[in-house]
């Protein structure tokens, strides 16, 4: 990517005014719809689970001056997790991020237990265990009974139904979903989830929470991944779907690169561990429907030991002590060999198709987020996407860009996707009526 300064006056232009967009978006974000409703005041927090998730969280927590209890119900899993959180600091120090007296005085914020029913002085508690509801709902339930009345109960889920979560409460209305992104001491970005029956003035709390934190928060509610992981599957999805049509890896990689990510999808696969996930797919395999195109290629790599970078091999080969990823023949045999499985007649793929594909899904989702009212405001998307999933802010966030492009221009390339490639390309209706009168997302 050419530097700033290299850039012909229109094209530099048009990336000022969308780094002007997501900066003006992370504002208009803290505009929520809660009447008259004020936070409630947080001067004392519980985290549950000292997992990676959970001890973010009450760094973060600490970081923002706030003292914290971090509760597992195993004395390894405490250990474990106060030693991490004393090593990323320690890191941080050495690094000359953190200053030694100010590592103290965090490290003092952090309790750790192994009793939930040390929640009691808290004014949040924030739920940080592994993604399995009937676990989070036994959490829940004890939450109950301990939590002091008026206390802010909050999920960290990535895309449970909290409603169910909150089913199991006699006070539905304190319950909230709270998405960190990992890791959370780092990552900026907050998803505030409103369940049914959450009360406003908790809505108001974590939003503020989030501020105080340093996080910039969105709200969202209830959907399958809420709003970043909802566009995340699109992207996802047929970036595997592209690379079982005839692109291999580092296409698809270098092409969202040049677009202007970090890093491609598939090296980030290697980086955060192709396992991961894997037995929530594996279970979800049994009963999926059967009337459109899955894509299992992640789940062979994981059977075959192709972990990714932890492994030496994933999507990539890796040489000892590197993690710069290298293209790996037996790998791309592999990719041509499950396509003809598939019956699938590889071709070539344009970089453009890559980039269109990858992103067009994701507005193409963001639309039906917006119609279902999952999400306030177009912008709110861009923030998420911008803040939380590495799209080029230069780019403005998913909903800016098709803006940019023109609704009926992206309306048409999806519809064309939804005659060529099925189900998950079924073009949103909102996107159809805005490309028919020629309007923008911005403008709702």
């Amino acid at each position: 990517m050419n530097a700033a300064n290299e850039l012909d006056p229109q094209e530099a232009a048009a990336r000022e005014a969308a780094l002007a967009h997501v900066k003006a978006a992370e504002k208009t974000a803290a505009q929520i719809p809660v009447g008259n409703a004020t936070p409630r005041p947080i001067a004392q927090a519980a985290v549950i689970g000292a997992g990676t998730m959970g001890g973010g969280i009450a760094m973060a927590l600490a970081a923002a001056g706030i003292p914290v209890t971090l509760i597992d119900a195993t004395a390894d899993g405490l250990a474990r997790g106060l030693a991490r959180i004393r090593d990323n600091y320690e890191s941080s120090v050495k690094r000359g991020k953190l200053d030694p007296a100010l590592r103290d005085e965090r490290l003092a914020r952090i309790t750790g237990s192994l009793a939930i029913a040390d929640v009691k002085d808290a004014d949040i508690v924030i739920e940080a265990v592994f993604e399995d509801l009937a676990l989070k709902q036994g959490i829940f339930r004890e939450l109950d009974v301990h939590a002091k009345p008026g206390a802010v109960l909050a999920t960290n889920t990535s895309g449970l139904d909290i409603d169910e979560i909150a089913a199991v409460m006699k006070r539905p209305a304190d319950v909230v979903g709270a998405h960190f992104f990992s890791p959370a001491h780092v990552m900026r970005l907050l998803e505030v989830v409103r369940a049914a029956q959450t009360a406003d003035d908790v809505i108001a709390t974590l939003m503020d929470l989030g501020r105080r934190m340093g996080k910039v928060s969105v709200l969202a509610r209830i959907y399958p991944g809420f709003i970043g992981n909802a566009l995340f599957r699109n992207y996802n999805r047929e970036a595997h779907f592209l690379v079982e049509d005839g692109a291999l890896p580092h296409e698809v990689d270098a092409a969202l690169k040049d677009f202007g990510y970090a890093m491609g999808i598939f090296a980030v696969h290697d980086m955060a561990g192709n396992d991961v996930g894997y037995q929530t797919r594996k279970a979800q395999m049994a009963t999926r429907p059967t009337d459109r195109r899955w894509n299992d290629l992640i789940m062979k790599l994981v059977e075959m030991g192709r972990l990714g970078q932890k492994s030496g091999k994933g999507w990539y080969r890796y040489e000892p002590g590197s993690r710069e990823p290298q293209r790996d023949e037996e790998l791309e045999r592999f990719i041509v060999e499950e396509s003809a499985r598939l019956g699938i007649t590889r071709r070539p793929i344009s970089a453009e198709e890559i980039v269109k594909r990858c992103v067009y899904g994701m507005i193409n989702e963001g639309a039906k987020l917006l119609e279902q009212g999952v999400a306030l405001r177009a912008s709110d998307i861009d923030v998420v996407y911008v803040t939380g999933y590495g799209f080029p802010a230069h780019r403005g966030g998913p909903m800016y860009y098709a803006d940019q492009i023109g609704l009926a221009n992206v309306y048409e390339d999806v519809k064309r996707l939804y005659e060529a490639y099925g189900y998950w390309w079924k073009p949103a209706p909102l996107l159809e009526k805005l490309a028919a009168r020629n309007g923008r997302f911005a403008d709702l």
